[in-house]
């Protein structure tokens, strides 16, 4: 490939009740709600993007969260781990923080010398916060329950899990410009770029393991940097020439987005780092209001409707409060 990947853009997952999925990456984990809008393929369905202060492409964990979702299982095809990047010092804060809203937590130190507490958020999705011993100068969003010295700075990786890693491995390398880092018995990791935090991706093999089914508490794609849109239409005629299956481009509204599957069965989006959230309210206001695509503004009151009821708590806008 002649073009590479800067790192993650956003991971998108599978939730349940909209108001419990606010509260809890609000509330516990400290982000900040930069969009709420629709799944624009299903918009009876929110689309929730949390990250931090402005929503700048590496920070955005984002949701659709349908309330009567049946449980995902983990396993291979999938992006089984979403881990986040906090500052060394902060491990014992998030210890006693997490423990203080009664979630159990575990803790390792991987090949990289990264400490790591896991978790699972109310819909049990895998996540990790990660110290990363080089520390990560992204700034965070700010909150009275998560101040910003020990706030999350934004993604540090995903975990993809597969039965065999040469052709995922291939995709990550051929498909995405990422080069090998290393191997910890089962696990090897990729980095875009100089790697760090919010350009890592693990790929954990397990061929035993059972096949991973996509719904509440799992991740439904994982998305790649582009830095814009030329960029990411020469970078599809590559993949296609490649062979490999790739959607048309499509308008998200704040970027560009394509889609393909790596061999091991995870999907896979590149999406561009332009527009932006701040295109439709202003950046004090982010995620405030109920967001829809000019193709939908007609059928608001039709969509309103449709949506549960969702309040944002007063940490998402401080000066509110």
């Amino acid at each position: 490939m002649s073009i590479k990947t800067s790192g993650l853009h956003h991971v998108t997952a599978i939730g349940g009740a909209p108001q419990r999925n606010a509260d809890f990456y609000l509330r516990t984990l400290g982000l900040r709600l930069v969009k709420t809008t629709v799944n624009f393929d299903d918009p009876g369905t929110y689309h929730l993007y949390y990250g931090d202060s402005s929503g700048k492409p590496g920070s955005l964990m984002t949701f659709f969260p349908w309330p009567d979702a049946p449980s995902g299982r983990h396993g291979t095809g999938q992006a089984t781990t979403t881990s986040f990047s906090i500052p060394e010092a902060s491990l014992g804060w998030w210890k006693q923080h997490l423990a203080a809203n009664r979630i159990e937590t575990g803790q390792v130190r991987n090949a990289d010398n990264e400490e790591t507490i896991t978790f699972r958020d109310p819909d049990g999705l895998r996540l990790a916060l990660v110290a990363h011993p080089q520390g990560d100068p992204r700034d965070p969003w700010d909150t009275e329950l998560v101040p910003a010295e020990h706030a999350i700075r934004g993604l540090h990786s995903v975990t993809l899990s597969v039965t065999k890693e040469d052709a995922t491995a291939g995709m990550l390398t051929d498909g995405l410009g990422l080069s090998f880092a290393n191997q910890d018995s089962n696990r090897l990791r990729f980095a875009a770029g100089d790697g760090g935090p919010g350009a890592l991706v693990d790929v954990l093999v397990t061929p035993d393991a059972p096949r991973g089914l996509v719904a509440a508490g799992t991740v439904h794609h994982v998305a790649w940097r582009a830095p814009d849109e030329e960029t990411q239409k020469t970078w599809r005629e590559e993949l296609v020439d490649q062979g490999v299956h790739v959607t048309s481009i499509l308008d998200r509204q704040y970027f560009r987005s394509i889609y393909f599957r790596e061999p091991g069965g995870t999907l896979l989006e590149v999406a561009t780092d332009e527009p932006g959230f701040a295109i439709d309210e202003p950046l004090l206001e982010l995620g405030r209001a109920l967001k829809l695509p000019p193709w939908l503004e007609p059928r608001r009151e039709e969509i309103q409707h449709m949506l549960p009821k969702l309040d944002l708590p007063a940490e998402n806008n401080p000066e509110l409060s």
